[in-house]
């Protein structure tokens, strides 16, 4: 990357369902086309299903750097649409919690990547586990995705709860997934932003993305491909935007004291 560092941001969700990976997926496409390095991080590790929207089989993953010695660049694998994926594993139970030590190993690997990358995307598991609050905390960014549902809301709402109240964490970019329409995501952020404004004092939240409800992309999960690749639909259109508002997204000098992927070199800039 030239001159600078990568951004790095979390897709994440206060719950399963709401099209969070698929929305990491095409980001990672998109950016991709826009002529950035991008690499994205399948943090959902005992549940992983990166590999699986995008029809690929990697023989190793993150696993493999925890438990067999593998290096980050035995598990760094190339897709087809010009971005690399950094596997995890599905149905292994002893990755559902990391320990300390392999927290800061994962961060130390990943470090290696800093010269050829301009963003990392880290596509976290859904809810409040240690490790989706660990990876949270790890980006620069954090893009909360949820769909116009009580139940998204409120899982949204206690995400932010607690990255707030337990870490500090204080910025939160926000997309509305399958969203029947704008006036409808709209007033599904307003109440985000009301509940937040009334019980957590500095919270920022920012609506950054709408995307809309489009055949399109059931289709193109069954086939295992990302959406944007094909029939350009409405949510083509809207992830797109999303990725252009992004791209202008710069490293934010304020990082809350919690260990960041590439930290050192955030550290010394």
């Amino acid at each position: 990357m030239s001159g600078s560092f990568p951004m790095v941001f979390s897709v994440t969700s206060g719950k399963g369902g709401v099209g969070k990976t698929n929305i990491s997926v095409n980001l990672a496409v998109i950016l991709t086309q826009l002529g950035k390095q991008v690499v994205l991080l399948d943090a959902d590790l005992g549940l992983a299903n990166v590999d699986v929207i995008l029809g690929l089989t990697p023989q190793k993953n993150i696993f493999h750097l925890f438990h067999e010695g593998a290096s980050l660049n035995d598990i760094l694998f190339p897709t087809p649409y010009g971005f690399s994926i950094l596997p995890a594993s599905s149905g292994m139970s002893e990755m559902l919690a990391l320990s300390t030590g392999q927290k800061l190993e994962l961060l130390e690997a990943v470090d290696e990547m800093e010269d050829n990358l301009d963003y990392l995307i880290v596509d976290t598991g859904a809810g409040i586990s240690d490790n989706v609050l660990y990876f949270n905390m790890a980006a620069q960014e954090r893009l909360v995705v949820l769909t116009p549902e009580p139940t998204s809301l409120t899982d949204a709402y206690a995400l932010i709860k607690v990255l707030k109240t337990n870490h500090g964490v204080e910025r939160f970019k926000i997309c509305i997934n399958m969203a029947p329409d704008l006036k409808t995501a709209k007033a599904m952020f307003l109440r985000l932003y009301q509940a937040c404004d009334h019980f957590l004092s500095g919270v920022s939240l920012e609506l950054v993305g709408v995307v809309p409800k489009d055949t399109n992309v059931r289709k193109a999960v069954v086939q295992q491909q990302p959406f944007c690749t094909g029939a350009q639909g409405p949510a083509t259109k809207a992830v797109r935007n999303l990725a252009n508002t992004i791209a202008a997204w710069k490293v934010p000098d304020n990082l809350d004291g919690n260990i960041k992927f590439f930290w050192k070199k955030l550290l010394f800039r």
